[in-house]
């Protein structure tokens, strides 16, 4: 394959496409970068294309703020058209998004072989729309890059090894980008020195089944409260969770920020003393850069960062929170552990693209 068809619309999707961009054009692959705009304001989208020099995209689809049926057909066609006017060889989409469903499901129909990135994730919790897209996503991918043992094997447990695709543990091409992009963001990031920050813990929120459940959001935030008054807590808040807070009249006592960029979240994991996240992506880095997570999840797709002792699931109860956030103060996991590959996982992608 020497042209392929790119589909984004979210932050953890920028930062994928980062890494295995670079890989492609050095393959000497064509891409064809489509923005479903997903993610639509400045530190949620257009600060990422230009901190990491990702490619501008062909086409801005412009969608977003709608519910997911919605956004996901209005996706779906837009990508559609798309795909019939440029005729790539094939399509490929990250994880687990709307924009992930829409594109695979578009190629799937126009009998355009799909490439999955991040395949064979599983959190059993099918309440998650993500769960729904991922596998979904999966039974109608041609090429499958699974980015550790447990996806493999969750893949082969659904009997994907009986099915014409093709399966691949490439290791985690977010790993790439953290190692990559570290020493730019050294360089380039004053955010710490800004905000005048030493001892802190980083935060964030931005699930819906928390921020739209006021009394889950209530919950959190109250822990978030107490922990900050014995280690400061630094938000990033997305204006939509912000307003949502005001309107329930929802005090917030921990550091609230604008959303930051790539080099400011790397800069901010780097010096932090702990991770508290609803976040998939988040929860990995952290363990890039050495840090304990606590999720507010009743369940996660990196359950291996769970196994090893990683990573805390509390979900929304404040008591499990705060439980964690002592406990974490005496636990020293090993984090020199290899569970996403060496960073050559976007070579490895691109490779086998080129081959096939």
């Amino acid at each position: 394959m020497n042209r392929i068809l790119t589909i984004v619309g979210a932050r953890p999707q920028f930062v994928k496409a980062a890494a295995v961009s670079r890989s492609l054009k050095q393959h000497g692959i064509e891409e064809i970068l489509v923005h479903t705009g997903q993610h639509y304001d400045a530190n949620m989208s257009e600060i990422f294309f230009e901190e990491m020099e990702i490619p501008k995209p062909a086409y801005s689809l412009d969608i977003h703020g709608l519910n997911h049926g919605a956004m996901t057909g209005r996706m779906l066609e837009g990508i559609e058209s798309i795909l019939l006017n440029e005729k790539p060889e094939a399509l490929m989409v990250f994880g687990d998004t709307n924009s992930t469903l829409a594109g695979a499901l578009a190629a799937s129909k126009l009998h355009i072989p799909v490439v999955h990135v991040e395949a064979g994730l599983r959190s059993f919790n099918r309440q998650m729309p993500e769960e729904i897209n991922r596998i979904l996503t999966d039974r109608i991918s041609d090429i499958l890059f699974c980015p550790t043992d447990i996806a493999v094997q969750n893949l082969e447990n659904e009997g994907f090894r009986n099915f014409p695709v093709q399966l691949v543990k490439s290791g985690d091409v977010m790993l790439d980008a953290a190692l990559f992009y570290a020493k730019k963001a050294a360089a380039k990031s004053t955010i710490i020195e800004d905000l005048g920050l030493n001892e802190f813990v980083l935060a964030t929120i931005h699930r819906q089944e928390n921020t739209d459940d006021v009394q889950k959001l209530r919950q959190l935030i109250e822990g978030l409260n107490e922990i900050t008054r014995k280690t400061p807590v630094v938000l990033p808040l997305h204006p939509r969770t912000r307003a949502i807070l005001q309107q329930n009249g929802i005090a917030l006592q921990c550091r609230t920020i604008d959303p930051v960029g790539y080099f400011d979240m790397i800069r901010l994991l780097q010096h932090c003393q702990l991770v508290v996240t609803d976040s998939g992506g988040v929860q990995k880095e952290a363990f890039f850069f050495g840090k304990q997570c606590i999720t507010l999840r009743e369940q996660t797709e990196w359950t291996e960062l769970v196994a090893g002792g990683f990573n805390t699931l509390v979900g929304t109860d404040k008591a499990l929170l705060m439980a964690a956030f002592e406990e974490a103060k005496t636990n020293h996991p090993d984090f020199s552990i290899n569970l996403y590959g060496n960073g050559q996982a976007s070579d490895i992608i691109a490779d086998t693209i080129s081959k096939a």
